[in-house]
């Protein structure tokens, strides 16, 4: 009978809560039982969402708080009187049953019968037990399996599988398999929670209702309004703790934004409490909260001010996944002022790296990356558990390894050489942006590492077979970074060069960025002076810039000011007078040298300002520390391309580190500028 009555695509959805209500009334275990099962009415959509008071008697087939208004709208005669929170556990008994949800009925005899009952709740032993099984099963058919073991399970336990299904089944804002809404077992459990809203303890509420949000139910389902409506409800007595009270906020984040009523009055219940006396669990869960809601308005910046206070004297005892959340929201709500906070964060964090898993690495290098911070101690420990991930880990903990690296000037070869290792044989795990970040890194740092044909084979075979999978800027990325170290694309300069290109580079509304154009500028220089051979089309001189020199992003560093007017009082002593050496002179081919000096046939010196018989030119780098990785003495990638540049356009370079100059006494720079410059010449003195 069941089989044949089964409703049809669309099918009136008050006439399938009809049939529902009458095929569980009709049941007579559930009279046995003992247990009141509610049946199952129309939601009321002007009380979605609502306050509803925990003295006035509540509908719970349509969830109105009005008999009349009920009766009338609905024709409901099941008015009836709140009974109260209470803590109940469900009970698998295999039976006969229906479950009549927001979807789809399921038949007679499909599933075992998930109930809840006031009797014999688990103890919390059985309960830490369930929930280690429960982290142990590493798909969702193993979540079901152990589901239909059990003979008792609670609230909170259900909760707690439904959550473990979503870890599982949760990419990105989808599930990887929706199908798994479609078993019976996840149906049968959402079902009880539905019919058993108003029983559920607060912890076991609101952590379902955050699950269901994780599972992207409905939210004008039936479980969904119901659960939303008793979470109401328990949130105006103002009984919830602070755990249960950011449960309930992420799940309204989730549903209806930062804008969502409840969630409002979430966030004022927990501004009247101390932060000072929180928990690390605590502290963790409004931080997330808190990032969820991103205060723009500045409305939680007391808040917030003593959550960081408080934080700074907790940091000690937090546990990997708490320094990633705290971290990860301190970037998210960009608050700077709480550097002192983030640097505590970045010591405790040297204790967690092997123990961070790939997402908690990933939050914790992109969080360094954005205070701009690092030290020597996290470094250390990075250097020792890279080189056992690389292989194993998520691509893109990887990939965000080698761009903090890069972004810190941080040159490893440790780490280097474990990623290129890894590279050869994991490339094709990799997307294109990850591919562009990692070798980007090394052209960045200016490092090849010891298998780097291997390397540049890899990735000319990668360029070769998914060249139209790269985002136009990646690819051009990916290119530049090649080219800061020797390596030459020859095949793909074509490709970047034609017009096609670089109308793909194009914004709609500022056009193609500066940045981009010094890149194709760079790699129209580097074709002409170190690939003659190349035949393929021009950059027209349109895309052309004029400087490399700019104010973000640029392709030279400045030059430190401090070490310039060092060096300059010396060449004045050394040369005699100002006038003959120049200073910041652009040259026509993009480059900005520090100094320039300019010599005759015979080599003397003549004046800047001089254009004719100029028989050579030297260029005078000066070198501060900028232009050198920060832990050791490698020149950074664009800084090595343009002194081989510079000397294939005939310039006679001449390199001045701060590492050397700093070392002289005062009476020691005439001497050591003599050397560097003319070191073939003697000084005459005047």
């Amino acid at each position: 009978m069941l089989a044949n009555s089964r409703p049809q695509a669309g099918t009136d959805a008050s006439w399938i809560r009809f049939m529902a209500l009458k095929l569980i009334q009709n049941f007579p275990v559930l009279g046995k039982s003992g247990i009141r099962h509610y049946p199952v009415g129309p939601v009321c959509p002007t009380r979605f969402l609502t306050t509803i008071s925990a003295s006035r008697s509540l509908c719970v087939a349509c969830l109105c708080t009005s008999a009349a208004r009920c009766i009338k709208a609905h024709g409901c005669r099941k008015f009836q009187p709140d009974y109260g929170t209470r803590n109940l556990t469900t009970i698998v008994v295999r039976e006969p049953f229906f479950v009549a949800n927001s979807t789809v009925g399921l038949h007679r005899d499909s599933v075992p019968r998930l109930r809840l009952t006031q009797l014999h709740r688990p103890s919390a032993t059985e309960e830490q037990v369930f929930q280690q099984r429960l982290e142990t099963c590493s798909s969702t058919k193993q979540v079901f399996v152990l589901l239909r073991s059990l003979e008792i399970m609670s609230d909170t336990m259900a909760a707690a599988a439904l959550h473990r299904v979503a870890d599982l089944e949760q990419e990105g804002n989808a599930l990887k398999d929706p199908s798994v809404l479609e078993n019976n077992t996840i149906r049968a459990l959402c079902f009880q929670l539905e019919q058993d809203s108003g029983r559920l303890t607060d912890a076991g509420l609101v952590s379902a209702l955050l699950a269901c949000t994780r599972l992207f139910l409905d939210p004008w389902s039936m479980l969904m309004v119901r659960l939303v409506s008793e979470s109401q409800v328990r949130l105006d007595r103002g009984q919830m703790t602070l755990g249960q009270l950011c449960n309930l906020g992420q799940a309204m984040l989730a549903i209806q934004g930062p804008s969502c009523v409840i969630l409002n009055q979430v966030m004022a219940q927990i501004q009247k409490q101390e932060p000072s006396h929180w928990s690390i669990e605590d502290t963790v869960a409004v931080y997330r909260l808190l990032q969820g809601c991103v205060d723009e308005d500045g409305k939680y910046r007391d808040l917030l001010n003593a959550m960081h206070i408080h934080a700074m004297t907790i940091t000690s005892r937090m546990h990997a996944s708490a320094v990633s959340d705290v971290l990860s929201a301190l970037v998210t709500l960009n608050q700077m002022q709480a550097m002192p906070l983030a640097i505590n964060l970045c010591k405790q964090a040297v204790r967690h790296v092997p123990h961070f898993t790939d997402d908690e690495l990933t939050q914790v290098l992109g969080a360094l990356m954005h205070f701009g911070h690092s030290d020597h101690y996290f470094v250390e420990a990075m250097e020792k558990y890279v080189p056992t991930m690389t292989f194993t880990s998520h691509p893109e903990a990887v990939s965000k390894v080698m761009q903090f690296f890069s972004r810190r000037n941080i040159l490893s070869p440790t780490v280097f050489d474990a990623v290129a290792e890894s590279f050869v044989y994991r490339a094709n795990d990799y997307n294109t942006s990850q591919i562009a970040r990692q070798i980007g890194a090394f052209g960045k740092l200016g490092y090849l590492p010891p298998n780097a044909s291997q390397v540049f084979r890899k990735v000319e075979s990668i360029l070769h077979t998914r060249f139209s999978q790269f985002q136009p800027r990646t690819l051009l990325n990916l290119l530049h970074a090649c080219t800061l170290l020797e390596r030459f694309p020859v095949n793909f300069f074509s490709k970047v060069f034609s017009s096609y290109f670089l109308q793909q580079l194009r914004d709609q509304d500022t056009g193609i960025d500066r940045a981009v154009l010094a890149q194709l500028t760079q790699l129209y220089l580097t074709v002409k002076l170190e690939c003659p051979f190349y035949e393929g089309p021009k950059l027209l001189p349109k895309y052309r810039v004029k400087s490399f020199l700019m104010s973000s992003r640029s392709l030279e560093t400045p030059v430190d000011l401090h070490l310039y007017n060092s060096v300059k009082n010396g060449l004045v002593d050394l040369l005699g007078d100002r006038l003959y050496f120049g200073s910041k002179v652009l040259t026509p081919y993009c480059y900005t040298l520090d100094v320039e000096l300019k010599l005759d046939e015979e080599g003397y010196v003549l004046p800047a300002s001089h254009i004719d018989d100029v028989h050579k030119r030297i260029a005078l780098c000066i070198d501060g520390q900028k232009r050198f990785t920060t832990n050791t003495r490698q020149l950074l990638g664009k800084e090595a391309i343009k002194q081989r540049h510079l000397r294939l356009l005939g310039y006679e370079v001449v390199q001045i580190p701060y590492y050397e100059y700093e070392k002289l006494h005062k009476t020691r720079v005439v001497e050591y500028l003599h050397q560097k410059i003319f070191p073939h010449t003697f000084r005459l003195s005047w």
